[in-house]
């Protein structure tokens, strides 16, 4: 059985407990690259089929203009552009509806409904579409949360944060893993803001919660890893720890005598600061800076007399260097873009791009992404699509709008029914493990499925539900009322109704970069051409075809039948 029957068998078995189905059948996998046509011929249903398939990984959905533009100049081409196009930011969105809306709590009683609209402004609008996406990414692996409460209330922190991910996923992850550290959502997340040195008198230590999750979940992971992503196993066949409790306690040293910056430019600031500035990076106050040696990983041992920021530059510098960031940042990676399995020659693969063995250059993270979205796996992927992708797919792929060209949205319902929002989850842990497996059929195979760990009969509801709503009510229902008319563009499909195999075929394209099996495919041609025989209404008709279709099995497990 292949990896993707293996998922879609298991999300049947959460659908049956809820009333659901689905069906399974096989198509022909896209090619492995795609060459440019001739500049006289149109792109071949095959070079089309490869283009959909690249741009479901690489961005938040893909509207057919896209995918025709892509198989005519080719992929590399789509990200020599992205690589090179400048952010389109957060924050700016959100001072813009601060300064049109204020914080009047009678009309807008939660101020982080602002990073939500700026969110799903830039996810559905943005051109730079993989920067985007690359942010969404690191966000699962950074975590910060607004189940924070200071974080929920400023809606500058968080989209800043994300500013942040977006402007440095595409340089190098040393200095990503340097901004993580002084961003001060993060400080606040993992208490390493106003972390001051010992005092023995008064039976107080730095803080040791961020030195143990910049180890853990930020770079380096709790055990030994070769290159491919394997586990280092001892002469006893046991795994190897990368650190232990004095380790912790060492870089708990470091992250010490950091506080908020500055309100303003050249303003005052001072530690313990009890206005928190949660947009701009934290400063170093070195008077409140554990002093002393501190000894660190691989026998580095930061030298007594440098201030505060120079050890937190060597401790970064001495993560960054450890040979496991290659392979644990680059899996999860992975995992988050492409497929929750790749194969140990990937891992290696794209280990390889981070090590600089291509580049020249250690943690570039451009180098890293290409590998990963470039590799000959990346046409066999399987993955289940996480509810919220899907719901952001859907809007995207037939771009949705408000009346002023903006997506106002808050994403509470949505993260109700699908138990996920960005910037929302329960722990530093995020919505699901890398290693999660459920029981069944890809338990037993020996494989792992992230997002079945969010899958249940409460969430396939929810997000069918959702589905519906978007199809067929085209509002925000959870956006103040003067924001929330959204129109969809249905022109791409429309002009095919009442031919219901082409109808399904474009279907099958935008959406299903043409892995659609057969029995799916088949019972959409039907129920398309028995809709429209008894209705005659092409716009219920595609809604209808719509609904049927990005509701299945199918369609929540991307990748070949």
């Amino acid at each position: 059985m292949s990896t993707r029957s293996l998922l879609v068998a298991s999300l049947i078995t959460v659908l049956t407990a809820c009333g659901g189905g689905g069906g399974g059948g096989s198509a022909n996998p896209p090619p492995t690259s795609i060459t440019p046509p001739p500049a006289a011929q149109p792109p071949t249903q095959s070079e089309l089929q490869a283009a959909a398939k690249f741009l479901s990984l690489a961005t938040f959905g893909p509207t057919l203009e896209e995918i025709e533009s892509v198989a005519e100049s080719g992929t590399n081409d789509w990200l020599d552009t992205q690589f090179a196009m400048a952010p389109s930011r957060h924050l700016p969105i959100v001072v813009r509806y601060i300064d049109e809306y204020g914080f009047d709590f009678q009309t807008m009683p939660i101020p982080s409904f602002y990073r939500r609209f700026a969110f799903y402004e830039q996810a559905l609008t943005a051109n730079d579409q993989l920067r985007q996406l690359v942010a969404y990414a690191l966000s699962q692996i950074f975590v910060v949360s607004d189940n924070v409460g200071a974080l929920n209330n400023d809606p500058s922190a968080l989209a800043s944060y994300y500013d942040m991910l977006m402007e440095q996923g595409f340089g190098n992850y040393r200095d990503l893993l340097l901004a993580v550290t002084l961003h001060p959502a993060m400080g606040l997340y993992l208490s390493h803001v106003n972390n001051g040195k010992s005092d023995p008198l008064a039976n107080t230590f730095p803080d040791e919660n961020y030195a143990r999750e910049v180890m853990q979940l930020f770079s380096i992971g709790l055990f030994e890893l070769n290159p491919d992503g394997s586990v280092v196993q001892d002469s006893s066949g046991n795994p190897i720890p990368t650190y232990d409790n004095a380790d912790i306690r060492e870089f708990s040293k470091i992250f010490t005598g950091l506080s908020y910056g500055p309100r303003e430019p050249g303003g005052p600031s001072f530690f313990g600061n009890g206005n928190p500035v949660l947009h701009v990076p934290m400063v170093m106050f070195d008077d409140f800076h554990e002093p002393g040696s501190k000894s660190l990983l691989n026998g580095l041992v930061v030298p007594d007399g440098q201030d505060g920021m120079a050890d937190i530059e060597a401790a970064i510098e001495n993560l960054f260097n450890h040979p496991n960031v290659g392979p644990f940042i680059g899996k999860q990676l992975i995992q988050r873009l492409v497929t929750s399995n790749p194969s140990p020659a990937y891992v290696t693969r794209v280990t390889q791009a981070f090590n600089g063995d291509q580049s020249g250059v250690r943690g570039d993270m451009t180098a890293v992404i290409r590998a990963i979205l470039t590799d000959p796996e990346v046409d066999s992927a399987i993955r289940l699509r996480e509810p919220f992708r899907r719901y952001l797919a859907i809007n995207r792929s037939l771009q949705a709008r408000g009346e002023d060209g903006t997506v106002p949205g808050l994403g509470f319902v949505a993260a109700f029914l699908t138990q996920q929002h960005v910037f929302s989850s329960p722990s530093v842990f995020n919505f699901y493990l890398p290693s999660f497996s459920p029981a069944g059929p890809v338990q037993d195979a020996g494989l792992v499925a992230p997002e079945f760990q969010i899958t249940n009969a409460s969430t396939v509801i929810g997000i069918t539900n959702l589905i519906a709503y978007t199809l067929f009510n085209e509002t925000s229902i959870d956006s103040p009322e003067e924001l929330a008319d959204i129109t969809l563009n249905l022109d791409d499909f429309l002009p095919l109704v009442g031919d219901g195999q082409a109808l399904v075929d474009q279907i099958n394209l935008v959406f299903f970069a043409g892995d659609m099996d057969e029995e799916t495919e088949s019972i959409l041609v039907t129920y398309a051409d028995d809709t429209f025989a008894a209705s005659s209404d092409d716009v219920l008709t595609l809604r209808a075809t719509l609904y049927l279709a990005l509701a299945t099995p199918a369609y929540a497990v991307s990748g070949e039948m």
